[in-house]
This record gives structure tokens, sequence and C-alpha cells, in this order.
């Protein structure tokens, strides 16, 4: 049986781990936070049990995805691991850290993915002595619907790690598009400054955030309109990405809307907080 280590339960953790599982990966999920590691159980329990019902999964498969997953608050699980995938918070010093404290702790032979969404894979392979083993593998949220993962090669990245880690997508039920390392990458460079273009709509006054969202689901044929996409991917990881983005390539052309940031500022985060250009009651 092949051997995984998600680090980070949030949102896309959680979807990560349930993946690999699901697909029959012994995964160990670690995080620091003991209550986030149950809230991530919970979660992959809830939408187990939504495929379950909809006839998508066996009970069986269901119950055998669930043993799969064991969790822990340090790396002391990363024996034997095959793959690690890191979806921590997206901050570059913290991502940094725990790839520092990767590189010693995995055995030598494994890969080291990250699921950043927009920080470079080639500094994040410079905190460690196997920069060649180091690449981005950026899921797209939720984990275990959608079908695209961003697949980023650094500077120093092998092409025996691509290859292998385009092969373990595939075999998860991804589709994997292979990309260089740039700000933003492919996903985030084009839709970013989409939603922020949104925001300033909104700031300016020209249209509502339903109206916004309504104009881009039914003229141009967009599944999620820019603003609710926004509240589900968290206006805190919009802002940070704009924000490498704008470091990164062009201080003026990715500014951040001032919309955008007094949301953040005032706790108003989309989804996860209860309340972004939309309200939520879950």
């Amino acid at each position: 049986m092949s051997k995984v280590a998600v680090v980070g339960a949030g949102t896309m953790g959680n979807g990560i781990a349930h993946v690999f599982a699901q697909h029959g990966w012994e995964t160990s999920l670690i995080d620091v936070s003991q209550d986030a590691l149950d809230r991530a159980v919970a979660t992959i329990k809830q939408n187990l049990a939504r495929l379950e019902k909809k006839g998508a999964i066996s009970y069986q498969l269901s119950a055998d995805t669930l043993g799969r997953i064991k969790t822990s608050t340090n790396l002391d699980t990363l024996d034997n691991v095959e793959f690690v995938v890191e979806a921590a918070t997206e901050n570059p010093e913290i991502k940094f850290t725990i790839f520092h404290d990767l590189d010693r702790r995995a055995p030598p032979g494994a890969i080291l993915a990250s699921n950043t969404s927009s920080i470079s894979i080639s500094e994040i392979a410079a905190q460690t002595r196997r920069p060649n083993a180091i690449v981005g593998m950026h899921f797209m949220n939720p984990v275990p619907v959608m079908t695209l993962v961003e697949i980023i090669r650094g500077k120093a990245t092998s092409d025996d790690t691509v290859t292998k880690t385009v092969a373990i997508a595939k075999e998860l039920g991804k589709t994997p598009v292979e990309v260089n390392d740039a700000p933003g990458f492919v996903s985030n460079r084009v839709l970013m400054p989409m939603i922020n273009e949104a925001i300033f709509c909104v700031q300016d006054g020209v249209a509502t955030p339903q109206a916004v969202d309504e104009v881009m689901k039914l003229g141009m044929s967009h599944p999620l309109g820019p603003l609710a996409l926004a509240d589900l991917i968290g206006l805190d990881v919009c802002l940070s990405i704009m924000k490498v983005l704008q470091d990164g390539l062009d201080e003026q052309k990715y500014r951040p809307a001032p919309l955008l940031e007094r949301m953040v500022t005032a706790g108003k985060l989309g989804r996860k907080s209860g309340q972004g250009f939309y309200a939520y009651r879950d």
C-alpha cells in the first residue's frame, strides 16, 4: 500500500487527504492543532456520507477510506512515506519552515509537493537539500469534486519528479496540467485579476454582488459568479494571492481592490467566517 502524508488539515488539506485515502493510499493527516484535525475528520465523514447517499460510493469504500486516515500533531508519522503534500496557510514563511522540517524528517526518496496557489516552487525548494524532488501540486476546491490539478515545475524540479507526480494525480482520478513556476502560475494569474475587477465593480457602485455574478454566470457560462467564488476560496486567500502577483509581476496592474482589503481587515472572509459578499448560515 502506498503511503502519503498531508500537512495541513484545513479546507484543502482535508479534501486532499480524503481523495488519497479513497484511492487506496495509507494517509497521515498532520496539523499542529488537534481541533483542526478533529474538524477535518468530521468534514471527511460528512462528504463520504453525502457520496454514499448519492450512490457514488459504497458503504464499504466509505468505511475503508476513513480507516486509511490517521491523524497526528507532529511530523513523527513520516516514516516510509513516498509522497508528502503540504497544504498549510498561504504564507511564504510558514511554508518555508514546513519544507525545511519536512526535508529533515521525510525519507530521502520521498517527493515533497506543495498545494500552494501562488508562492514560488523554486523558492520553496531552496529551503531544502532536495530541490529536484520539490514540485507544486495545486488542487482545486472542493478537492473531491474538481478534476484539475496544476502541476508546477520549479527551476530545479527533475523530470522524474514531474512524471511521478503526474502519474499520482491521474491515479487519484484527476486531470494534471503541467505549468512552469511563475507568480500565480496559470490558474490564479488569470482568475484572481478577474475576481479583483469584480470587487472593483462593487466598490465603484457599478453593480451589486448579485448583479456582477449573474452577468458572469449567464453571459460567460461561469458555473459560479466571481464574488461567490471569492467567498468560497476565502477573501483572505484572494488578497494574499493578489499581493504575490503584485510583488512578483506589476505593482499597479495587480493592485488589490481597497474593498477587498477592508473586508479582510473586518474579518469578512467569505464562507469560512459566515460573511463575505454574501451571508452564510453554515
